[in-house]
């Protein structure tokens, strides 16, 4: 257990959101504010009304852009400690209750400073029902568990595989086909699984909750993989970030509905200023910033220059852990940690090599 000055200090970074009456101007109105958020995070489609082509020439720059990518890096990486110290003062299934609707809160209202909201067509609305439970309700059930029980650093080694079971189910799913060099990051990155698994204390004692934690990761990992493929066709038709918030706000209710018995039983007087921040972290910075700043990426520099940022996640996460959480890596784990990294690090540019469509999602980052 870490104090509350500790705590404290784990979530500081959440005092940026705090800031935001102060950046805006404390006479500036809410709509000030909003334009303020679509200057930074969707230059492109301001540039389009505002200055034309010149401006949006401009934009093509990759300058700010790879720095917002490093700042979603950073937001996931530490992410997994934020939840960690969140979840000394709330159940599982209470913080994704709470976290889960700020999230879809704030992404719509991101998406909507885009342009007009979409909306499927009557024949899709199933299909985004059932991903939303498979994408959030139910990788979130794992993940929230398997971080849990699990350390934040093992959690975040294990999610990282995540475009690895993706490669695998689109074979299996989609017929698409690789070459020799992405299966030998797909087999580099199960090598680096085990060793994270294994090089811990209590390598396969299943009685330990941290290897059920392990578990559980992987699991999240799987379901995430799932669900990425089974909405490509998707957001081909209407864009990753509408499909993202459409699926986001079923998941939000199913999470809200799951949580609603621990969060009558405890309630929330308990929960202190570091607590609330922590769940704005991970609801807002976590899910729609950092979401927002992806779908940003992949509109300026392309998904697979994109996704190399996001082999950053699992070793700020380590870096985090280390620090804060005094999570100290076994040297086995430090080598399965490099190699998972490597891994898919090599899968992604092999598949980069041979096909340019465009990313169904961030992956299972850090969420």
């Amino acid at each position: 257990m870490h104090g509350t000055s500790e705590r404290k200090t784990i979530l500081a970074p959440v005092a940026v959101l705090l800031d935001l009456e102060d950046r805006c101007g404390h006479e500036t109105s809410w709509i000030r504010c909003g334009l303020f958020f679509q200057a930074k995070l969707f230059p492109r489609a301001r540039a389009r009304r505002a200055y034309g082509g010149a401006r949006e020439a401009a934009l093509r720059r990759p300058g700010g852009t790879d720095a917002g990518l490093a700042l979603m890096a950073l937001i996931w990486g530490a992410n997994f400690t934020v939840i960690k110290a969140v979840l000394e003062q709330l159940e599982p299934l209470a913080l994704n209750a709470l976290r889960f609707p700020l999230a879809a809160l704030a992404l719509g209202l991101l998406l909507r400073l885009r342009g007009p909201l979409p909306w499927p067509r009557a024949e899709d609305r199933w299909r985004i029902v059932w991903l939303g439970v498979v994408g959030n309700v139910l990788y979130q059930l794992l993940f929230i568990f398997g971080i849990d029980w699990t350390l934040a650093g093992n959690a975040a080694l294990l999610l990282a595989t995540t475009p690895v079971w993706t490669l695998v189910l689109s074979t299996a799913v989609l017929g698409e086909r690789y070459g020799a060099g992405v299966w030998a990051g797909v087999c580099a990155t199960l090598v680096g699984m085990v060793l994270v698994v294994a090089g811990g204390p209590d390598a396969l004692d299943f009685s330990s909750a941290r290897v059920r934690g392990d578990v559980l990761m992987v699991g999240a990992s799987l379901v995430w993989s799932i669900y990425t493929v089974g909405a490509q066709d998707l957001t081909r038709r209407y864009g990753s970030l509408a499909v993202t918030t459409w699926t986001l706000r079923v998941g939000a209710a199913g999470l809200v509905a799951l949580g609603a018995v621990p969060l009558a039983r405890r309630g929330v007087a308990h929960l202190d200023a570091a607590a609330w921040g922590g769940v704005a972290y991970a609801g807002v910075l976590a899910i729609a910033v950092a979401y927002a700043l992806w779908y940003r990426g992949v509109e300026h520099i392309g998904s697979s220059r994109t996704a190399v940022y996001s082999n950053a996640v699992p070793v700020v996460a380590l870096a985090v852990a280390w620090v804060w959480l005094g999570e100290r890596p076994t040297p086995l784990q430090v080598v399965g940690a490099a190699v998972i990294v490597g891994g898919v690090a090599w899968a992604r540019t092999g598949r980069a090599r041979r096909e340019r469509a465009p990313a169904a999602g961030p992956g299972a980052a850090a969420d």
